[in-house]
């Protein structure tokens, strides 16, 4: 019954379409043959009246004077008249005593034109004449090239140019067809996506799988009185896979599926944007059960706070989104879709239940998750027999599906740059690095103190890191330059999944941090730049072990500060009195040095073994975690692996970078003789 009640719908809105656009191309039409015949009317006038201010007519009997007298010099025998050529330099003057010159052409009603003796009578006065030859222009010709011709033209332009307005403003002159919706429709599996092509996020698609079963099959729901949900929120930080879920979800539903940003109803005309908002529920009403799909919903649904000035557009968008979500009958089949990675800006209006029944939090994915994940993006890699997607999932912790994918690509392209015909495991490992810390920068020149004083900071992150019980284990340390900014960086992984930080692991990962600038000043006596990076990551563990977590001896459980952004950059402001404010952050100078002070402590008790891993580092310029533990227990460091690929004493991993040169004073780059091997391409967050 509902479809055939969709079927007439569609049917008969088909019909008012085709007949509006009938009314529209005839009403086009007779606008441009009333222009082509003004057109005309103004071309044949304006032709008249440059002939008339170019001619002057005599009389028949004064071109015979003229003729006598010898002032013509040419006569043109031309339909009707006769055009006077008179000598050069003569003037003709009239009976009112006006005067015309050279520019002016003279002529004459063709009185005599069939009297024989009037070729005789020029020929007698030496009077040149000629009939040229006009080759006659069929009737229906004439009219073509002086209507149809150019009515088809006009109408060709005026399509073009509504078109081409159209796209940029919705209708001429951004008014038109401005308030309708610019929704993408899918329908079937049109996206290309399925749920096969979401991995990691099987609670998300859990919720969304049985959102598509209720579009299915409405019966066994209905049937015990359950109602199908308005809407649903996806939720979680960029590159999660939001929009990737809300494309499986057009791929798998089988129903009309509307996709269109947020930024989409917002224009520089207030009620443009609620315009929109109700021509898309309308659209969706004529084709239900459907899907829309709201991507980036946080450009119009902002909380509607008058504090600051409000946005007269945004909110009557809202206030239209609103009342659109509240007013469509459930049982239709409209479910509306959103994703945002700021649910904290959003009304609460919006959120509510009745509106969106469920938040869906769109996480970063697990150890298991990652694995499926990359399982899904190398189906189409050709993958060489010594990749382990398992310990790939293990080393990328804390990346995203679009970090994946994206690691996936760039080591294809490594092995595509490198001559081979697979991607092997040492491309991943490479391509991971290179994406969260850059390439190398090759043509880096740093003097040998320099490379020193990195080599020393990185060993000093690296054990200290190694010599705590809590800490993260090492996985890679490199004095290698990157784009990134880093000029070395130490790469700790985890070797199991945590959600929870304890106090211990937060100091000990402050400990680790400072270790590098605890090196400087235990070996050199100085302190460098270099730790920059490491000082802003240790004093904002620092404050939220203070601020947020409760963990402070000083302020007990109390919260000094609220999180902002928590999918984006996770930073919080206080919210506290400026008193508390200044003792909070003199807790965190205290709780900073105290680490300070522990960490180099812990470095000179293990003054020979940071002088022999730093050596070690000085000799190779990257090595492994594996190497620095053999060393740390007295075993050979050559024979380790990284991940599932062996020591670079075996050659599988490429050379370190070697074209770097290090002088004890700047030079200028010299021609290298021949090219150097390639170095290694990846890296992590600089400590």
């Amino acid at each position: 019954m509902n479809d055939n009640q969709n079927k007439n719908s569609n049917k008969n809105s088909n019909q008012n379409k085709n007949k509006k656009n009938f009314n529209g191309l005839l009403m086009l039409l007779g606008w441009a043959v009333v222009l082509t015949v003004v057109f005309n009317y103004l071309a044949a006038y304006s032709q008249q009246a440059d002939t008339a201010s170019s001619t002057h007519e005599i009389s028949y009997s004064e071109f015979l004077e003229l003729v006598e007298e010898g002032h013509v010099a040419e006569v043109l025998l031309t339909d009707g008249m006769l055009e006077i050529t008179p000598v050069e330099g003569y003037v003709y003057t009239d009976k009112d005593g006006r005067t015309y010159g050279d520019d002016v052409t003279l002529f004459t009603m063709q009185i005599g034109v069939y009297d024989m003796d009037l070729s005789d009578f020029l020929t007698a006065h030496g009077v040149e004449f000629r009939n040229p030859y006009v080759p006659e222009i069929s009737p229906v010709l004439e009219f073509m090239l002086s209507y149809i011709l150019p009515t088809v033209l006009m109408v060709g332009a005026f399509v073009l140019l509504m078109n081409l307005m159209t796209k940029r403003s919705g209708g001429i002159g951004g008014i038109g067809s401005v308030g309708k919706s610019n929704a993408k429709v899918y329908m079937e599996k049109t996206t290309g996506v399925t749920f096969a092509d979401v991995a990691g996020q099987d609670e998300a698609k859990e919720s969304l799988e049985e959102i598509i079963d209720f579009l299915h099959n409405p019966g066994k729901y209905t049937a015990i009185g359950a109602k199908l949900p308005r809407g649903a929120l996806l939720v979680g930080s960029p590159g999660t896979g939001k929009t990737l879920l809300a494309k499986a979800v057009a791929g798998e539903a089988g129903v009309p599926f509307f996709s269109i940003s947020g930024s989409g109803f917002v224009e520089m005309f207030v009620g443009v944007g609620a315009s929109r908002v109700r021509d898309l529920f309308q659209e969706a009403a004529k084709v239900a059960p459907c899907i829309i799909f709201i991507d980036e919903i946080d450009a119009i649904g902002k909380t509607r706070d008058t504090r600051f000035g409000g946005n007269d557009e945004r909110e009557q968008t809202l206030n239209q989104l609103l009342a659109e979500m509240d007013g469509f009958d459930p049982s239709k089949g409209i479910i509306v879709l959103a994703a945002t990675n700021r649910p904290e800006v959003l009304d609460k209006a919006l959120l509510r239940p009745g509106r969106f029944d469920r938040r869906i939090t769109v996480d970063r994915p697990n150890l298991a998750g990652r694995l499926a994940t990359l399982q899904v993006h190398t189906r189409k890699i050709r993958l060489a027999e010594d990749v382990d997607l398992n310990k790939i999932a293990q080393a990328t912790a804390g990346c995203v599906g679009a970090d994946l994918a994206n690691m996936v690509n760039e080591a294809a392209l490594r092995a595509v740059r490198l001559g081979r015909h697979a991607v092997n495991q040492e491309d991943l490992l490479v391509s991971f690095e290179v994406v969260i810390a850059g390439t190398e920068k090759k043509g880096t020149v740093i003097t040998e103190q320099e490379k020193r004083i990195i080599a020393y900071h990185e060993v000093g992150h690296a054990l200290a890191a190694a010599k705590q019980k809590n800490a993260q284990p090492v996985t890679k340390i490199t004095i290698v330059p990157h784009t990134e900014g880093a000029l070395g960086y130490t790469l700790h992984l985890p070797e199991e999944e945590k959600f929870l930080m304890s106090k211990e692991d937060i100091l000990t990962e402050i400990r680790t941090l400072l270790a590098g600038r605890c090196a400087e000043e235990l070996v050199f006596d100085t302190k460098t730049s270099g730790a920059a990076n490491d000082i802003e990551r240790a004093t904002e563990l620092a404050r939220n072990l203070v601020a947020r977590f409760g963990m402070s001896d000083k302020f007990g459980m109390m919260a000094l500060g609220s999180v902002q952004s928590q999918y984006l950059d996770g930073g919080y402001s206080m919210n506290c009195a400026q008193e508390t404010f200044a003792a909070a952050d003199r807790e965190v100078v205290e709780l900073l040095q105290r680490c300070h002070d522990e960490a180099i402590e812990l470095l000179r008790a293990n003054r020979e073994m940071l002088e022999a891993i730093a050596a070690y580092l000085l000799k190779k310029e990257t090595i492994t975690g594996q190497e620095m533990m053999a060393i740390l227990e007295g075993r050979d460091p050559e024979q380790e692996e990284y991940y599932g690929v062996k020591s670079v004493q075996d050659n599988t991993i490429e050379a370190p970078a070697k074209h770097i040169h290090m002088t004890s004073e700047p030079i200028a780059m010299p021609a290298p003789a021949e090219e150097a091997p390639k170095a290694e391409e990846g890296p992590a967050d600089p400590q």
